[in-house]
C-alpha cells in the first residue's frame, strides 16, 4: 500500500511529507526500515527523510502508547512553565520524555512548538490541543489514563 501511494505521487520528492503521513497511517510509526524505503523510493538521502520525520512532532519514530501526552517546549510555553508540566508528566507516568509507560498506556512526548503560543503553556492530549495548562490539569488527565487504560 505504501508503494502504491508513492507511485501515485509519481515518485516526486516534494511529496515526502505526504508519503511519511501515509506510512505512519499504515504502520503506526516510522521505523528505520520504513524511512530507508521511502528515501530509496523517492531517491532522497536517508538523512533528509530522517530530518523531516524528526522535525515535525506528529511523526513518531517508535510505537506509541494508547494515549499520548505531548508537552510543547516552545519559547512561549517554556516561559510559562512547560518544564514543570513535563516534570509532572514524567513523574506521574514513571518514564522520561520520548518514552512510554511499561504497561503501554501513556507516551510522554515533547514538541518544539505546536503553534499555539497565545494559549501557552500547551499540552496536546491524544491530538487534542489544550491551552493554559496547569500541573493539576495534567495530573488529572494522566491519572485518569493510567487508572482506566484506553478511553
Amino acid at each position: 500500500m505504501l508503494d502504491a501511494a508513492i507511485k501515485k505521487t509519481q515518485f516526486r520528492q516534494d511529496s515526502l511529507i505526504e508519503i511519511l503521513h501515509k506510512a505512519q497511517d499504515l504502520f503506526g510509526y516510522l521505523d528505520t526500515p520504513v524511512l530507508r524505503h521511502v528515501a530509496r523510493s523517492l531517491k532522497l538521502p536517508t538523512s533528509r527523510v530522517y530530518g523531516v520525520a524528526t522535525f515535525y512532532h506528529l511523526f513518531l519514530l517508535k510505537p506509541q502508547g494508547e494515549h499520548a501526552c505531548v508537552v510543547c517546549m516552545g519559547t512561549a510555553c517554556y516561559v510559562k512553565g512547560a518544564d514543570r508540566l513535563l516534570a509532572e508528566a514524567e513523574s506521574l507516568a514513571g518514564c522520561k520524555a520520548g518514552q512510554t509507560t511499561r504497561d503501554g498506556k501513556v507516551s510522554v512526548l515533547t514538541a518544539r512548538c505546536v503553534g499555539a503560543c497565545g494559549i501557552a503553556p500547551v499540552v496536546v492530549y491524544d491530538q487534542a490541543t489544550a491551552g493554559k495548562q496547569t500541573a493539576e490539569q495534567i495530573t488529572t488527565r494522566l491519572k485518569g489514563w493510567l487508572a482506566r487504560g484506553s478511553n
